[in-house]
């Protein structure tokens, strides 16, 4: 199993959206490096969801439900989507200032590459994420 963070500006859609609809796919990115991590999700990877712009905080863990396929937003096909599955809102949502602040986590693609709309996590990133939102999955 492989771990991923996924950024959504909160006023397009939120992590209550994602909750509100269950599943929903992973469209509109269009960043090659997003598209080559989103090509290499596989069913049962864990993401991390986080708010970007508005909050700047990772607010829940969703789950892949259905590998890379054609994004259904444009007919471009070197655009994909994956479907992810809302599995558990963070007790304690983590900032973006927070990640910047814990030395095990300066790393971390959401510190280096703030940009990237989808990028991965090492599973230690992860388990450190947990801990720090006083949350088990």
């Amino acid at each position: 199993m492989n771990y991923w963070l996924i950024k959504s500006e909160p006023f397009k859609y939120s992590w209550e959206d994602m909750v509100a609809d269950g599943t929903t796919f992973w469209d509109g990115v269009r960043s090659y490096g997003a598209r080559i991590h989103l090509k290499a999700m596989q069913k049962g990877d864990i993401c991390l969801f986080y708010h970007s712009n508005v909050g700047k905080e990772i607010v829940g863990i969703t789950r892949v439900v259905k590998e890379h396929y054609q994004d259904p937003t444009t007919t471009d096909d070197k655009w994909v989507a994956v479907d992810v599955q809302a599995i558990k809102a963070l007790n304690k949502p983590v900032t973006l200032a927070a990640v910047k602040a814990n030395e095990n986590l300066t790393n971390m693609a959401l510190v280096r590459q703030g940009r990237l709309s989808v990028g991965p996590v090492e599973e230690f990133e992860y388990e450190e994420i947990l801990q720090m939102a006083e949350t088990k999955l």
